[in-house]
């Protein structure tokens, strides 16, 4: 009768544990990062927004991200459906300038600006809204999925 060798410490055990901590590894690790890149960076420094006369420099933590245009709808009756926990910066296609009133912050810019931007947020319909927070100084993140007002 044969003798058996007592169990080696390499035992397929150990290497399907190992392939399967790895595998856990690497899939937090890309979920991690598919999350963090779901929402969208974007640098006031680098797009330029004006208000009525003057440039637009962003100052406070939050905004409320306002798209429309002004030749359809009239931003106070949108702002109005909006919480308005933060000031809004309400950015107007139309490309208009009007004075500020309450926590609202008229901007628009050029073409290529508006484009940009809309491009990076991905927005198909306007009027919408959603949140930024302060990354780094005049870098701003999504903090919210792009919301349709009707």
């Amino acid at each position: 009768m044969l003798k058996r060798k007592k169990g080696s410490s390499f035992s397929l055990t150990y290497v399907f544990a190992s392939f399967f901590g790895a595998l856990m590894v690497a899939g937090a690790f890309a979920y991690y990062n598919y999350k963090f890149s779901e929402y969208k960076f974007f640098d006031f420094q680098n797009h330029i927004f004006y208000m009525q006369k003057d440039i637009f420099v962003p100052r406070s933590e939050k905004y409320t991200v306002l798209v429309y245009s002004s030749n359809m709808q009239k931003s106070k009756d949108i702002s109005q459906k909006l919480i308005k926990d933060n000031p809004i910066l309400a950015i107007d296609l139309y490309q208009k300038r009007f004075k500020g009133e309450d926590s609202m912050i008229p901007v628009t810019s050029g073409m290529n600006t508006l484009l940009a931007f809309i491009q990076r947020f991905n927005i198909y319909e306007i009027p919408c809204a959603f949140e930024i927070k302060r990354f780094k100084k005049s870098m701003y993140k999504q903090n919210t999925q792009i919301e349709v007002i009707k």
